[in-house]
């Protein structure tokens, strides 16, 4: 990474970073959707309700992952800024050993979580029956997955997000087969869609390790082509497995430096947990499916944000540590337009396509009419969800963990639960899809507030490139 190239042209960086980034991402994103829409097809409503009753488990583990991985990736990156490539690698290997233990110790507790969760939810037998025969098998899944996504960062990180994106494909292709092969022919059941997911992460992994440990040349990136497979690997160039000193404070400065994304997921889980607690309680099984498949849109969505994200954090905390703190800001800005118009973009497909996609998932007539209703009043918080997000991501990248949990806290949990326990009284099953976007209106004032200090209070921090770009995006 070179910072004249970026000085240079700046939106061009951006968009190398992001675009393999949020290709990986949305692949990412698509096995969720192909999960859901073999549930609904081949297991039936009461699958898909019983994935989203441990989509907060989902979250705990992306919230730990998020916290350990961001923060060494900040780290790291203005490390590199900085050249102090060994620290870097350092950073790099504590990181990634953190994730592995932590996410095992995540899978080991869960498995005693199990009723105590379905039984507050007020699950019925059918539900928590498809519950338990898939999670089981996700909680050796989830760790693969995290740690295949932090390895993933460091990949971006040090320039060379292409390849991360080509493994994904991989991951997302074979999730699919297995997806068909385990539901629709050996009719395997939830257990079948959940081992699909499992098979294609480990295959990732093996692809993945093999990328940081193969061969002793870690000048550059060498290729390594097996003709038979018609496949070609590339190594690392900066980051590298290997032996480490454990230091503690390392380790507390990468938590806090990405507790503002540890908060963000979380506070996502939890408020899952609120949204699943009041629809199952007020509108039972239908309402959960309802907006498990409205959320796959979001989901989708909030995936374009976080390539977003992870492609320019690596490119501010390069800039930061380099102490081109305006041109770290003006990456911000313009990601802040990119993320604006591809939530536009989504809005209008899904305008024009809300009927179709209800028929998609489920063929029972109450659940698409519920699906039809709340999508478009659900999706007008992608207008402002993606600014809210980036910021976020701007503050962790730059090492200003208070702000970017702020604005977390604030969206995820905060806001959002007083509007899930309200709206719904007040506007029944209208006031669900409400929650999300009154969330993200009150929160792009708290996002506001952040900038204008750091813009005017906090000036020496930013300064305009152009006339009249003191707005959001």
């Amino acid at each position: 990474m070179q910072l004249e190239e970026i000085r240079k042209n700046p939106a061009k960086k951006i968009l190398q970073f992001s675009v393999p980034a949020i290709i990986s991402m949305v692949l990412t994103a698509l096995i969720t959707v192909a999960d859901g829409f073999f549930m609904g097809n081949y297991v039936g409503k009461e699958g898909i309700a019983a994935v989203n009753l441990g989509l907060p488990m989902i979250y705990l583990y992306l919230g730990v992952g998020l916290m350990i991985s961001i923060g060494g990736v900040a780290v790291a990156g203005m490390a590199l800024g900085s050249g102090d490539t060994d620290f870097a690698n350092q950073v790099f290997r504590q990181t990634i050993t953190t994730t592995v233990i932590v996410s095992g110790l995540i899978s080991i507790i869960l498995v005693f979580c199990f009723s105590p969760m379905l039984s507050v939810l007020r699950a019925d037998e059918i539900t928590k029956g498809y519950f338990r025969e898939y999670y089981r098998i996700m909680l050796l899944e989830l760790p693969v997955m995290v740690v295949n996504s932090s390895f993933g960062m460091f990949i971006r990180g040090e320039g060379n997000p292409k390849f991360f994106m080509k493994v994904t494909v991989v991951n997302v292709l074979l999730n699919v087969a297995f997806d068909y092969i385990f539901s629709a022919v050996l009719s395997l059941g939830a257990a079948g869609i959940a081992m699909a997911s499992l098979v294609s992460a480990l295959v990732s992994f093996v692809c993945i390790l093999y990328y940081f440990l193969g061969g002793a040349d870690a000048c550059g990136y060498e290729k390594v082509s097996f003709q038979q497979a018609k496949l070609s690997f590339q190594r690392a160039k900066v980051y590298r497995l290997g032996k480490f000193h454990f230091s503690f404070k390392l380790c507390i400065r990468g938590i806090l430096n990405g507790s503002s994304e540890f908060i963000g997921e979380m506070s996502t889980g939890i408020a899952m947990f609120a949204y699943n607690f009041v629809i199952m309680k007020k509108f039972g099984v239908d309402g959960v499916t309802a907006f498990t498949i409205v959320g796959y849109v979001s989901y989708l969505f909030s995936m374009v944000i976080v390539g977003f994200g992870q492609g320019s954090s690596p490119l501010i905390s390069f800039c930061y540590g380099a102490e081109e703190k305006t041109l770290a800001a003006a990456i911000r800005k313009r990601t802040n337009r990119y993320v604006f118009l591809a939530g536009a973009a989504v809005v209008l497909v899904m305008a024009l396509f809300s009927e179709p996609y209800s028929r998609v998932f489920v063929r029972n007539e109450s659940v698409q009419t519920m699906i039809r209703a709340g999508m478009m009043i659900f999706m007008t918080s992608f207008f402002f969800s993606g600014i809210n997000s980036i910021t976020s991501f701007y503050f962790t990248a730059t090492g200003r963990a208070f702000a970017s949990a702020a604005i977390s806290f604030s969206r995820g949990l905060f806001v959002l639960l007083i509007c899930i326990f309200t709206l719904p009284v007040l506007f029944g099953m209208t006031g669900v899809w409400m929650a999300a976007p009154v969330t993200e209106v009150v929160t792009i004032g708290i996002t506001a507030g952040f900038l204008y200090r750091e813009n005017w209070a906090g000036g020496k921090i930013y300064r305009e490139n152009q006339a009249g770009g003191g707005n959001l995006y």
